[in-house]
């Protein structure tokens, strides 16, 4: 899904909200969750997941085409965890998913 397709399905379950009132919401959410994960907040989304920033360290490492020896900087990056209730319902759209290995013959 993209966010205009987003947009779309929320525009479609509101249809008392104009389309451009719609997309003015789910971006005024993203720009809102960005700027948290700017200020280093967590966001946290019951049932959903949640998100971070982690700071990767700076390092060494290599150019792979001249094996050069590179210094790559810290920088920062946004991390997101699933939340349970998200994964067990990804997970019971699977055929078998849920079955009990156990029970085979």
């Amino acid at each position: 899904m993209t966010k205009s397709g987003l947009i779309e399905t929320v525009a479609d379950l509101t249809p008392h909200i104009s389309k451009k009132d719609t997309e003015i919401v789910v971006n005024t959410i993203f720009d809102s969750m960005t700027e948290a994960l700017k200020r280093g907040e967590r966001i946290e989304i019951r049932g959903f997941g949640s998100f971070q920033v982690k700071v990767r360290e700076a390092r060494e490492g290599r150019n792979p085409k001249t094996g050069e020896e590179v210094h790559i900087p810290a920088k920062r990056t946004p991390f997101f965890k699933v939340g349970k209730e998200l994964k067990e319902k990804v997970d019971s759209t699977v055929p078998g998913a849920n079955a009990d290995p156990s029970n085979e013959d």
